[in-house]
């Protein structure tokens, strides 16, 4: 990503030659949130109201879904958005996935991930869960906390991410992750992949020294 020329124009750049197709490359925050908050509510509140109580597996499922989302963030981040395109189409793929908010840094319709992209992940990660949790460890109970956890930590990411490039930053933690973002953006585009949080930079050695 660090090739690329940065385009700080207010004309997003375009993507593909059919309107339709340019139309789902272009998502507000507002709309991903009026489809995925809910969802994540739903899948919060169904184990509540089939035992009817709040049990404790609940909270422990939905944190260790927010826990867990960080990791997939990071992981989302440096392997698949940032992997090393080889030939013409692997670039064009992987430019539109992510190298465009990179050449577009401020593009305010290209800051949030458009559902033509998130609900097969979604879709995808549901699955896997199942797999998981209902045939190999026989515990079912925990996919919808832990998938309600994983989607709102999608959303405090998401959310994130665009704040990070368009608002203003009041809380001292808020404005050390602009920074980290910014950073990531105009200085170490291959260090500095977590946005919601450093964590995972840390952990696995791409955060720079002195940070």
């Amino acid at each position: 990503m660090s090739h690329l020329p940065i385009d700080h124009s207010d004309t997003p750049l375009r993507l593909f030659k059919s309107d339709i197709l340019e139309f789902f490359t272009h998502i507000s925050p507002v709309t991903v949130t009026i489809i995925w908050l809910p969802v994540a509510v739903y899948f919060f509140i169904q184990p509540i109201s089939t035992a009817g109580k709040l049990e404790p597996f609940v909270l422990i499922g939905f944190g260790l879904g927010l826990f867990f989302w960080t990791l997939l963030e990071y992981t989302l981040h440096r392997f698949v958005f940032h992997y090393p395109a080889r030939g013409p189409l692997q670039e064009r793929i992987f430019f539109l996935f992510h190298g465009v908010h990179h050449a577009q840094p401020q593009c305010k319709t290209r800051l949030v991930m458009p559902p033509v992209v998130s609900v097969p992940l979604a879709l995808i990660m549901y699955a896997l869960l199942h797999l998981l949790l209902t045939f190999l460890l026989k515990a079912p109970q925990w996919i919808d906390p832990l998938t309600s956890g994983l989607l709102i930590g999608y959303l405090i990411y998401d959310l994130t991410h665009y704040a990070t490039h368009h608002f203003p930053m009041r809380s001292r933690y808020a404005r050390f992750l602009k920074r980290y973002h910014m950073q990531h953006h105009y200085k170490t585009p291959e260090q500095r992949f977590g946005v919601s949080s450093p964590l995972w930079d840390w952990v696995f050695g791409t955060m720079p020294p002195n940070q």
